[in-house]
């Protein structure tokens, strides 16, 4: 079993820079991608970026990767997401997500595709 906890949220003022941290207890993140995700009110669960534990690759979303860094900790099995020049319509709840040795063809980019999941984490952006 995997259990996930999101950790940095809060607010933030534009332009600022947060970093939100996704760790792992019961399990360590060895041979999982994991994943961001947001969700801002009346939107659907949006992808921001995926790290793969078993290479070290990245995958980011098309609108978000000039704005956003995920690396992972593997001494401290954390996942670590960093978002730069954050504007309004950075509010939202951020989700981490991981699933266990996807194949070669998985993108990761839906929610569907992940079997875990944390409790999410709000960031609140403000002028």
């Amino acid at each position: 079993q995997v259990q996930l906890l999101e950790s940095g949220g809060g607010s933030v003022r534009t332009g600022d820079s947060l970093r939100l941290s996704c760790a792992t207890s019961g399990r360590n993140f060895d041979n999982f991608v994991v994943g961001w995700f947001r969700q801002a009110p009346g939107k659907e669960r949006e992808f921001v970026a995926a790290f793969d534990w078993r290479d070290g690759m990245t995958h980011y979303s098309d609108s978000l990767k000039d704005r956003s860094t995920i690396s992972g900790d593997f001494a401290k099995n954390t996942a670590h997401l960093q978002m730069y020049r954050v504007n309004s319509e950075d509010t939202a709840v951020y989700y981490c997500a991981a699933q266990w040795a996807p194949g070669r063809n998985w993108r990761g980019e839906k929610p569907l595709e992940y079997d875990y999941w944390g409790q999410g984490t709000q960031v609140t952006v403000s002028s």
